[in-house]
């Protein structure tokens, strides 16, 4: 059989890659060339094999520990790694990121740049940056009727009022189409997600809930939603980093919020995969390593991260042909 070599690992593309991890009293290692993750049985080590060739990325929580080979064999095959609290939050370390959503990039700048230079094209511009956090919102909107119509959430339970939700989403999107400024569409985002919210409860039977701050609630839902969301926060660090784009250029977040652009990213599947299987998990009494498998199956069966670069994409190409349009024609010999 012909050895793999270390430049062939990242022939699976990111957006079809299969696996994200959460790992904890364990150390990760390198062991007959092959990226490992160790746990202690007793007297006995088990080991167990990652591959890292079909994966996204990998978070490291409590307990756990990482050596310098395999962080570099994981670099080699661009895996994302963030190491984090127990539960998969909040993440720690800073790699140009928030602290508080913060991810350990592979150091190569091999990436595509054609997707920063449309970026940048219009990042600049008041007018054309709201234009695409109002496409980032659409296709949010967009996502999440296509998913919550799905039947595999209706054959987990989730039976949403379609005919409410349909009302909504008429309903936002005329309102996201004529928002004046970011601060209208992040109200409407708010709104929209209250809504989301009460339809969910509906949908599952849970009773009273009150969307909690981050790290405060104390009912499951909450808990999975913080939990939930950090997995779709990976998923936006990883088409991110895939397309080049730096995590300081968001369109929604704030020109000035660290990581923005990874909170934008995260956005386009949130409300579609990570809301509904936290009412969904939260009901039948699932605990964080039931929730999280559930969640890393729905994103993987969706295709979230092939959707979300895709749209990153689409909207780097539609707005900087408007930047271009706009551009003033040169002189000839100019």
């Amino acid at each position: 059989m012909e050895d793999i070599h270390a430049s062939d690992l990242k022939a699976i593309l990111h957006s079809k890659r299969a696996n994200i991890y959460y790992l904890e009293h364990c150390r990760l290692l390198v062991n007959g060339g092959r990226v490992e993750y160790v746990t202690d049985a007793g007297k006995k080590s088990l080991y167990w094999n990652i591959p890292i060739a079909n994966t996204t990325s990998i978070l490291l929580g409590t307990g756990t520990s990482i050596t310098q080979a395999a962080m570099r064999e994981l670099a080699k095959a661009g895996v994302l790694v963030g190491f984090c609290g127990g539960g998969g939050t909040p993440l720690f370390a800073a790699n140009e990121v928030d602290v508080e959503v913060a991810w350990l990039s592979p150091q190569s700048e091999y990436r595509p740049t054609q997707y920063l230079q449309a970026w940048v094209q219009f990042w600049f511009d008041d007018a054309l940056r709201l234009h695409a956090a109002k496409q980032l919102q659409a296709w949010r909107l967009q996502r999440l009727q296509t998913e919550w119509n799905a039947g595999a959430l209706r054959e987990a339970g989730f039976t949403v009022d379609l005919a409410r939700l349909q009302t909504l989403v008429q309903q936002f999107t005329p309102r996201i189409a004529t928002a004046p400024d970011v601060t209208a569409l992040l109200t409407n985002e708010a709104q929209l997600t209250k809504a989301l919210f009460k339809l969910a409860v509906e949908a599952v039977g849970y009773g009273e809930f009150a969307r909690a701050k981050r790290g405060t609630g104390t009912d499951a839902a909450n808990r999975f939603l913080d939990h939930g969301n950090y997995l779709a926060y990976g998923l936006g660090a990883t088409a991110t980093w895939v397309l080049g784009l730096p995590h300081g250029l968001a369109v929604l977040h704030g020109k000035t919020r660290r990581g923005g652009l990874v909170f934008d990213a995260a956005d386009l599947v949130k409300d579609a995969a990570i809301l509904p299987q936290a009412f969904l998990s939260a009901m039948r009494g699932d605990d964080e390593q039931q929730f999280r498998r559930q969640c890393i199956e729905a994103l993987t069966r969706s295709e979230s991260l092939d959707f979300i670069i895709d749209t990153l994409k689409l909207i780097a190409a539609t707005t900087a042909q408007l930047a271009g349009a706009q551009a003033p024609s040169q002189e000839p010999g100019e």
